[in-house]
């Protein structure tokens, strides 16, 4: 789901890219974040809790309560709800603390 009209503001829509998320392929639109184009296709959870491992989803999406920490193209913690998406880009739901290979 996303807004495509708004009374205020101006969705400009990027280019379609193609991008990963756990080795499956989705679609999303440059300059849109990678928590919207996940959301977009239906993807609600972007980690686990450390300790209980409850999924986390977005909360605060300004990149302050890092509940989006995910793995982006290799990356652990990256904040994908400020991260913009990109053609080609490898996310990995991130389990635990992340841990640089």
């Amino acid at each position: 789901m996303r807004v495509t009209e708004h009374p205020i503001l101006n969705f400009q829509k990027g280019a379609k890219v193609k991008f990963f998320y756990n080795d499956q392929e989705l679609e999303g639109y440059e300059g849109e974040t990678i928590a919207a184009a996940l959301h977009a296709n239906g993807i609600r959870a972007m980690r686990e809790s450390i300790h209980l491992h409850r999924p986390r989803g977005l909360f605060c999406n300004i990149g302050n309560c890092s509940s989006c920490l995910m793995v982006v193209d290799g990356k652990p913690n990256v904040r994908v709800c400020v991260e913009k998406l990109r053609a080609g880009i490898r996310v990995q739901t991130q389990r635990g603390k992340g841990e640089l290979k």
